[in-house]
């Protein structure tokens, strides 16, 4: 009976520290080095929901991974010192009409609001169902992830295909392209930041990692923006294609909502007044 028990009390131990060992090992390579890691990554979800995004007949263009741009144009470069900012409103408030489609089901639709909704509790901006303006975002479920870089004018498109784009960080994603901002990664002190390794990336998609030169609004490098591409966003040999610096085993990409920084641009940019941010 002893040598049963002592027998048992063995296998208990091995079993108990091989489940140990590989909960360990599990929480090592969860740290934001692995391809793993960036399954639900902003970019990821906007890779897997764009294979066809712009392809569609009657879609427009769409460029630098989830950027709409208007036919004929080779480049989504910032516009808001063209005059695309969303205009403000007497009390402070910068009111953007918005229209969702009707093939979005309930909970997409609620799903859909709750990230419009997200703006007012820490900006000026307040996203509002139309009512007979004249400029508004449609918001569609097309060929998949995609927006315009500021305001267009009209009925313009943000397209959250049903099929892998309804989700809060990629609906406040393409919203933020609606009010203006580009990638985080494609500003223009990111090489100060970041290094691109453009042999992992696809063959054609090196575009996506182009500088631009944007207004970066006094803000520091944010690697926790929602904003931000994820360490193997486009990869070609599961290799990274963006590597932090000095500090490559910071996290990146892994934003689920807007963060402070986010948050402190929109502010800026669109000069919210704490009066205006109330309500």
């Amino acid at each position: 009976m002893m040598l049963r028990a002592a027998l048992l009390s063995v296998l208990f131990c091995s079993v108990n520290n091989y489940v140990i060992q590989d909960f360990l090992e599990k929480t090592e390579e969860s740290s934001g080095n692995s391809i793993d890691d960036d399954d639900f990554s902003v970019s990821t979800l906007l890779e897997k929901a764009n294979q066809n995004a712009g392809k569609v007949p009657g879609d427009p263009l769409v460029l630098y991974g989830d950027i709409a741009v208007p036919s004929g144009l080779q480049n989504a470069d910032p516009c808001t010192q063209r005059g695309c900012l969303w205009p403000k409103a007497s009390d402070g408030n910068v009111y953007v009409p918005y229209r969702i489609g009707s093939e979005f089901s309930r909970r997409e639709r609620n799903t859909i609001v709750q990230g419009l909704r997200s703006f007012a509790l820490s900006t000026c901006i307040r996203f509002t169902p139309l009512n007979r303006q004249q400029d508004f975002v449609d918001i569609r479920s097309l060929s998949g992830c995609f927006s315009f870089v500021g305001r267009r004018g009209r009925n313009q498109t943000v397209s959250l295909s049903r099929q892998g784009c309804v989700f809060h960080q990629i609906i406040q994603h393409e919203l933020l392209h609606a009010l203006g901002f580009d990638h985080e990664q494609t500003r223009s002190d990111r090489d100060q930041h970041v290094r691109i390794l453009l042999q992992n990336v696809i063959r054609g998609m090196e575009f996506n990692f182009r500088i631009i030169q944007t207004n970066n609004l006094n803000t520091p490098y944010d690697y926790n923006s929602v904003m931000h591409y994820s360490r193997f966003a486009f990869t070609r040999n599961n290799q990274p294609t963006i590597i932090p610096i000095p500090d490559t085993n910071v996290a990146i990409g892994r934003a689920t909502e807007m963060s402070p920084t986010d948050i402190l641009r929109v502010n800026r940019l669109y000069r919210c007044r704490r009066r205006g941010m109330e309500g």
